[in-house]
């Protein structure tokens, strides 16, 4: 049962993920196929079921026609005995009267039917027969079974099965099948009544003229059996008594009449029972099934060619109602991918019933909607981003000029006056570029060049005391990059690594590209520090205190740049800190590479 649920369950999910125009088109297909489908089951059934009927119907009228004719045949036969007895034999003394005439009257008016008439005493001697013949010295009434029956139920007619006539030789050596119809009659002799019997040998050629003009054509045959099962009449009876051609007689002796479905030979057939009266005989009709199968056949082949040719119409006709049905779901449903592809400017298409065209202007007003807030997301966030950077271009540049101007301070009370002159000239060209035009985005070039004006103002204060060497790769000089991020790291560098050195310190400005982006990096070979003060320099929510004397810096020039950097460029960039104590530091900005112009300058 479950696996029967998952596999309705998956067939129902890969429905669900077709166009609507499909599922349209398959579901109206598909009813009307099942709809049609039953409909050939039901017209299918009926005609097997009225060609059965048909069958059966057909059978019993055939079967009724040769019931008629053979009791009309047997009645006759009847009809001639009684004449024989009741106006021939009754009516004289044998022993004074001479009958033979009248029997062979008698014998004359229905010879086509009769093979001969017979008047025999209980010994079996033959009183009188018609046509006049010898007896056999070899058969005797006595030893026939038409005789001891006619004896032992005086009351009845008695019906033999078919035999050749054996009781008188035949002159022209002909040997007759006929059925010995028999009876007791009451014989007068000399006034003196005794019992007799009265035979007619039937021929036996009328009852095979009777099934033979049944007129089966090629739908069967019928047969003609007696009340145990012994075949009176065959079509193929040589077959059947030579064991070439087998037939169940016993297999419908005991049944009702009526019709009955059953194999014969092998073949499924119909089969009509009917008894035949005052001889308890059965006719026996069979007709196999198979007779109709080349109007069974031809009728499925058109049926199926019906079917062809309708359930062709029906697509055809499904999948053009379901193209005007789905073409306009389907073009409004483009055009709403192309809003999710962020195409705002995208024409909404709006055709089809009334219910998609108003979703289409739904979907075409919300789309005008979406793309007048994006603009002003757009213009807020620039505001905003434009906003944060200059917060945090502002912080930078009060801490730079305090730290500077400490310095100048310093030197005028040291009596330093040529090297504080030459400071406060370097001062204003360094805040010249700083300036920049009001620009947040500068070239790197000019970022170079404004680091090294920052150089010389602390080469006069710390004199002799470290040198810096630029490594710079020419191709990232016409790169942008956001201003003021070397200078804060040169600041960190000389208070942080340079100041309580014992020996001569070294700084290194290195500006490369690696695959495909661009790194500034500032080195020096300072004392270092524990690696987990590197990540919260790096934290705005983390409280540091930087160098040995514990009262100088808080990582706030180094956590401006960061932040700048991700503003102006996005989170995967910023800055990276390396270092670890008696070593040294290396901190490194990443940037993309973005060759500079006055268009992606930020004002």
């Amino acid at each position: 049962m479950g696996r029967v649920k998952q596999v309705l369950t998956h067939w129902l999910e890969g429905f669900r993920s077709k166009n609507i125009q499909y599922t349209i088109a398959l579901a109206f297909t598909g009813i009307t196929l099942v709809a049609m489908t039953l409909v050939g089951i039901v017209l299918y059934t009926g005609f097997f079921s009225s060609a059965e009927t048909m069958m059966k119907e057909n059978n019993t009228r055939l079967v009724e026609q040769i019931g008629l004719n053979l009791d009309m045949y047997l009645k006759n036969m009847m009809r001639v005995s009684e004449t024989a007895y009741y106006r021939v034999i009754k009516k004289h003394d044998l022993a004074v009267d001479d009958i033979g005439e009248q029997i062979e009257l008698l014998y004359d008016a229905n010879k086509d039917l009769l093979v001969s008439i017979v008047i025999l005493d209980p010994e079996g001697n033959v009183l009188t027969s018609a046509p006049a013949a010898k007896e056999k010295e070899t058969q005797t009434a006595k030893d026939q079974a038409w005789f001891r029956e006619a004896l032992d139920k005086i009351e009845n007619f008695h019906f033999s099965l078919p035999h050749v006539q054996n009781l008188f030789d035949d002159p022209d050596c002909r040997y007759r099948w006929v059925v010995s119809l028999s009876r007791a009659v009451e014989l007068t002799e000399n006034g003196q009544v005794g019992q007799g019997v009265l035979l007619l040998d039937i021929n036996f050629s009328g009852i095979e003229q009777i099934f033979n003009n049944a007129g089966y054509g090629d739908s069967g045959y019928a047969y003609l059996v007696g009340e145990d099962g012994e075949m009176i009449y065959h079509p193929r009876q040589q077959l059947v008594y030579s064991d070439l051609f087998e037939e169940d007689s016993l297999a419908y002796v005991g049944e009702e009449d009526g019709n009955y479905i059953g194999k014969v030979s092998g073949q499924d057939s119909v089969i009509t029972v009917k008894t035949v009266g005052y001889t308890g005989w059965k006719i026996v009709r069979v007709a196999p099934v198979g007779i109709y199968s080349d109007d069974v056949l031809f009728i499925q082949l058109a049926g199926l060619i019906g079917v062809v040719c309708l359930a062709i119409l029906i697509i055809l006709v499904n999948q053009s109602v379901s193209s005007q049905i789905a073409r306009p779901v389907e073009q409004l449903q483009k055009s709403v991918e192309k809003l999710e592809n962020g195409d705002l400017d995208a024409e909404i298409a709006i055709g089809g019933s009334y219910e998609i065209q108003r979703l289409g202007r739904t979907v075409q007003s919300m789309a005008q909607e979406m793309k007048k807030l994006m603009a002003d997301v757009v213009k807020e966030q620039e505001s905003k981003h434009k906003s944060e950077l200059d917060a945090l271009q502002h912080q930078i540049n009060p801490h730079f000029l305090y730290n500077t101007l400490s310095s100048i301070v310093w030197m005028i009370e040291k009596g330093r006056a040529e090297e504080s002159v030459n400071m406060i000239g370097a001062l204003s060209r360094l805040f010249r570029i700083s300036l920049s035009k009001g620009r947040t985005i500068i070239r790197v070039g000019d970022e170079l060049e404004h680091a090294k004006s920052y150089l010389t103002i602390q080469k006069v204060r710390y004199k002799n005391k470290f040198t810096v060497t630029f490594d710079t790769d020419p191709e990232v000089l016409e790169l942008s990059t956001v201003k003021l991020i070397i200078q804060p790291l040169l600041e960190n560098a000389i208070y942080h690594g340079m100041e309580f050195m014992d020996g001569d310190g070294e700084i290194t400005v290195r500006s490369q590209i690696r695959d495909g982006q661009l790194y500034i990096a500032v080195q020096d070979n300072g004392d270092g520090m524990p690696p987990d003060l590197c990540a919260k320099l790096l934290d705005p929510n983390a409280k540091v205190t930087q160098g040995k004397s514990g009262s100088r810096g808080s990582g706030l020039g180094m956590r401006n740049v960061h932040e700048r950097i991700r503003l102006a460029f996005g989170a995967e960039y910023g800055l990276s800190i390396r270092s670890k104590l008696g070593w040294g530091t290396v901190v490194e900005a990443h940037l993309p590479c973005i060759p500079y112009d006055e268009e992606n300058g930020g004002a």
